[in-house]
């Protein structure tokens, strides 16, 4: 016999922690290789992970609900035969080993090219034996919480790791008042040091619900969603700039094709990846819309990847990705599109497939909405929504003079940071996408 410890693998770009939230197997099962054995949800999908061997689960080292660090060992299994169980587990340590070592020379670059942190510009590591995830740097980062004063704060995680929820109950339970003591002078004997009035007011309001109100606790995802937008608010000064399409061309043109693609492809033509190849277009056009932000610097990505808002049965909304957008031809957007829409509607995306977004379009006009002010998908800059196409009268100019016509026309909604962003630039790009839809060949080919 030999026991193997069951790693929770690497499950994304990012992706550095998961909560485990189903075990599909109990103490003292039998598990086939490739089974699935446990599911775990991080901040971007649910995934199942599955045993690398065959054998028996003779030990669950993190329960439901424990965070699990990338690498770290989170069930032990039973394998008959000793060679064959050394041998995976050693190709799982490798594994292990390689992504600890990246870890620690981030972690060492970081060390030496930051400024020495200060009261809003914390470096977090492992102190006093104790481990911080990402998330939890994160928050610590935003509220300006010190590594003192983070090393104080109690954990109810796994060997006693502070967790989101330790963070959440350390600051709703006064943390101002005791951090604002240790870092101000002590009070005058004369003048009493005021109350942190002014912060205390920042609080979200007490609710009392009323005689027959429901309530409803929001779903994992749904917490997520909000966290991730207001985070984005806070982060990122939002400006919108709007443009009006004239989508005349681009409806005519599709209500040709729209059949014979069909039989052709086996798949429906939507004007989802008919804006997109747009946007892509512009992109080239505007590369300083497709960037990042990472403190005082700008990262220009060299990848257009466009993520598209989907929404889910459940009322929920998640983001997936075209890869490499700018490689695809308007039959490959297609293709991709739908394909990431199904899966998205039945839970099906991988964790790859809804990371590494570079810039994000949303359809409002799916749901009859004539435009929106989208919030910006962090860490990207922008955001476009497209709201729905409908016939109104315009002034359409001919040789012959001005005419009053019926028109197909859809507004754009691009959101986008101020930070490094400028309204020159965010209108002009938004103004290129439009004119790449008003331009559209009817004699195009697919």
């Amino acid at each position: 016999m030999a026991q193997l410890e069951l790693i929770l693998p690497k499950m994304g770009e990012s992706v550095a922690e998961a909560t485990i939230t189903t075990w599909l197997k109990n103490e003292g099962d039998f598990v086939e290789a490739e089974e699935s054995v446990v599911e775990v949800a991080t901040d971007k999908v649910d995934s199942e992970v599955p045993s690398p061997v065959s054998g028996k689960l003779v030990k669950i080292i993190s329960n439901v609900n424990d965070v699990a660090q990338v690498g770290e060992a989170i069930a032990i299994i039973e394998t008959e035969g000793k060679d064959a169980a050394i041998s995976a587990n050693e190709v799982i340590t490798a594994s292990v080993e390689e992504i600890a070592t990246k870890i620690e020379t981030q972690l060492a670059v970081a060390a030496e090219t930051a400024a020495a942190p200060t009261m809003h510009e914390p470096i977090f590591k492992k102190s006093n034996g104790r481990f911080y995830s990402p998330l939890v740097r994160s928050m610590a980062k935003e509220e300006g919480i010190n590594q003192t004063e983070l090393d104080r704060i109690p954990g109810s995680g796994k060997d006693g790791r502070v967790t989101k929820n330790d963070v959440l109950s350390y600051l709703e339970g006064g943390r101002v008042a005791a951090s604002s003591a240790e870092q101000s002078p002590p009070p005058s004997p004369i003048v009493s040091a005021p109350a942190p009035a002014k912060q205390e007011e920042t609080h979200e309001p007490s609710i009392t619900p009323s005689a027959g109100d429901e309530i409803i606790e929001m779903d994992r995802m749904r917490r997520l969603i909000a966290d991730h937008m207001v985070n984005s608010v806070k982060t990122s000064p939002h400006v919108t700039s709007f443009v009006e399409a004239d989508m005349t061309k681009v409806v005519l043109w599709r209500n040709k094709v729209k059949n014979s693609f069909f039989e052709k492809y086996d798949d429906k033509i939507t004007f989802t990846p008919i804006i997109m190849e747009a946007i892509v277009k512009a992109i080239k056009d505007f590369p300083m819309i497709n960037v990042s932000v990472d403190g005082t610097n700008i990262i220009k990505h060299s990848t257009i990847n466009l993520g598209m808002a989907a929404a889910l049965p459940s009322g929920n909304l998640i983001v997936p990705v075209v890869k490499n957008a700018d490689q695809l031809s308007l039959l490959g957007l297609t293709k991709a599109v739908n394909d990431l829409a199904t899966r998205a509607r039945n839970s099906a995306l991988k964790p790859d497939e809804i990371s590494g977004g570079t810039y994000t379009l949303t359809n409002v006009g799916t749901f009859g909405n004539l435009l929106g002010t989208p919030i910006i998908n962090q860490p990207q800059v922008a955001i476009m929504a497209a709201g729905a196409i409908v016939k109104k009268p315009a002034v359409v100019e001919t040789p012959e003079g001005d005419l009053i016509a019926v028109r197909h026309k859809m507004f754009l909604s691009h959101s986008y940071d101020h930070r490094v962003v400028d309204g020159a630039l965010g209108g002009m790009f938004v103004k290129r996408v439009a004119d790449y839809l008003e331009s559209w060949d009817l004699n195009r080919e697919i």
